[in-house]
């Protein structure tokens, strides 16, 4: 099979999670959250978001912030487990899906502080400013975009989150690339996302299944942290959880999927010049 465009992969991706987006408050994989172990289909047999979340590494605290329509179980961590955000600070999350990190992210920096959610998914859009507005986060701004070209000005950020998305993007260098011009100077990365730690088998390169799932479209390690170099990031960490590989084949069971990805957490600073 040879290799989809880029706009193949975002249409595929687009479909899947606007899809997804229409489901009750709980989601079914493997869409980064635990599948149906039957069909491994993305909309079969609901999960329960809490406890996939709190699974996830989320605390019971931060959950309780948050309505449960900001939450569908997806997710490979919990960026704010490191992110140390603080009041005033302002905040952009990478496909910011239901909104569930945004409005964690809210109630962290304040009144004083600001989050932008963008998420290139309308119906999640829908979704997130519904549940945002129900809750009264005010601090919130979610917009319409790509990863690649995200509607956020230059140097405006203090801080980026993402859960599990980046891997879905067919253009990475584009990804980091656009996060280093929105940063402010000093500003920093705290995602969790999927990443490759051995060769991935074609087949599930292949498959569109695997992609949206969170699996085929992983980057390995070196060349994550070979970008973040060369685009001029410092500070850089890629940490690899191998406790997520249990996690990960429960995505696709049978597939060997756990074997070549793992969960990790990105970090990496903008430098006062670059």
């Amino acid at each position: 099979m040879s290799t989809p465009s880029p706009e193949t992969v975002r249409s595929t991706v687009r479909d899947t999670y606007a899809a997804v987006a229409k489901t009750s408050t709980s989601c079914c994989a493997p869409a980064c959250c635990t599948p149906a172990a039957e069909t491994n289909s993305l909309m079969d047999a609901p999960a329960n978001a809490e406890a996939l979340s709190l699974g996830l590494g989320y605390s019971a605290t931060e959950l309780a912030m948050v309505p449960d329509d900001a939450n569908l179980g997806l997710g490979c961590g919990n960026p704010h487990a490191f992110a140390s955000l603080s009041p005033g600070e302002t905040v952009l999350d990478l496909g910011s899906g239901p909104g569930l990190d945004c409005l964690i992210a809210a109630k962290a920096v304040g009144p004083e502080g600001s989050v932008i959610g963008v998420d290139m998914t309308p119906a999640m859009l829908d979704r997130a400013r519904a549940t945002a507005a129900d809750s009264g986060a005010s601090n919130v701004d979610f917009r319409l975009g790509t990863i690649e070209h995200l509607p956020v000005a230059d140097s405006t950020v203090d801080v980026i989150l993402s859960n599990c998305v980046i891997n879905l993007s067919p253009e990475k260098e584009a990804v980091f690339s656009e996060a280093l011009r929105v940063l402010k100077p000093g500003g920093r990365l705290a995602i969790k996302d999927i990443v490759a730690t051995a060769p991935i088998p074609e087949e599930l390169k292949s498959d569109f299944e695997a992609l949206t799932g969170c699996v085929a479209g992983a980057a390995p390690v070196d060349e994550i942290t070979q970008i973040l170099r060369n685009l001029g990031f410092a500070e850089i960490e890629v940490d690899v959880d191998p406790s997520s590989r249990d996690m990960i084949d429960s995505w696709m069971p049978g597939r060997g999927a756990g074997d070549v990805v793992a969960s990790a957490s990105i970090r990496a600073v903008r430098p006062e010049t670059v």
